[in-house]
């Protein structure tokens, strides 16, 4: 297999932008693939804005910006993702959109190119088995911000190669990542916690306990934790969080996991989180206004 020099990422939304941030930042080319123009665009536009606070904090030079901005390609032409030595998917947790990607990935990449999956919930082997490479595949769970956190979840599938896994570990370090090692279960380790506490905090909206405001002050100020669970799910966004809880509850069927019905609702409202506008909180730009 070739050295891991140019990455890909497929699905450019939140998650997606955030990992192309992290590669390109760390000095890979990186080709960024999304159907939507729209979404391309609007992640130049935070990379460029992420890059230009990074300046002014003094963690990057003006030098540097223009190189890491430099490596960073996008497009909506799947074919160009053949140049990749390593492809992350970054798309909606779902089986079959995910078995579809990878399936068209497999006849266009070259045999060296390893697949990665940044799913949090779904097994990796499942995904593997629609791939076309399972012995090729490997799972790496980004944490949000991917640009900002360190730590990546990463776990072989059954058929997973040891030299497989080996070259993704490698490649992780080398973007500036923190990886741990993983089973292929469901939630992995941080979301086995994750899915069921926020479903919780949402459960305590719903029934009247705190507002989001108070609960998040009181998980910030007595846990010591930097975020608290609501503006947590606005960031991840309460559209995903249903697909999340959806993928968690139909594996487990652990009741904390099962999705609050006050998420429908806020989704039906269009009330999605920070990109939305408004979720447990409203938003104009970066600042944040709740009760």
């Amino acid at each position: 297999m070739s050295e891991i020099k140019t990455i890909g990422v497929a699905g450019c939304g939140t998650m997606g932008a955030g990992i192309a941030i992290v590669a390109a930042r760390a000095g890979f080319r990186t080709v960024v693939f999304d159907t939507r123009q729209e979404a391309l665009d609007n992640a130049l536009k935070q990379t460029d804005g992420f890059f230009a606070k990074s300046v002014q904090r003094g963690k990057m030079t003006e030098e540097k910006k223009a190189t890491a901005l430099a490596n960073l390609v996008v497009t909506t032409t799947l074919e160009n993702m053949a140049e990749c030595d390593l492809i992350i998917d970054a798309v909606y947790e779902d089986l079959k959109v995910k078995h579809d990607l990878f399936g068209k990935l497999n006849k266009i990449c070259p045999p060296h190119t390893i697949f990665a999956s940044n799913t949090s919930t779904l097994s990796i082997t499942e995904i593997a088995a629609g791939s076309g490479r399972d012995d090729r595949f490997v799972g790496m769970h980004f944490c949000l911000p991917a640009q900002l956190m360190k730590l990546v979840e990463m776990s072989p599938g059954l058929n997973t190669a040891e030299e497989t896994f080996a070259k993704a570990w490698a490649a992780c370090e080398a973007m500036g990542q923190r990886p741990v090692k993983t089973k292929d279960n469901p939630g992995f380790i941080l979301n086995y916690f994750l899915i069921p506490y926020n479903n919780d905090a949402i459960r305590l909206v719903e029934a009247g306990v705190a507002s989001p405001a108070d609960i998040d002050r009181a998980i910030k100020e007595g846990l010591g934790y930097p975020m608290g669970p609501l503006e947590l799910l606005d960031l991840i966004g309460l559209d995903t969080q249903l697909l999340l809880c959806e993928a968690m509850y139909g594996i487990t069927n652990e009741p904390r996991a099962a999705c609050p019905p006050l998420v429908k609702r806020m989704i039906a409202a269009g009330h999605l989180g920070r990109k939305s506008g408004r979720g447990f909180y409203t938003y104009e730009g970066n600042a944040m206004f709740g009760s």
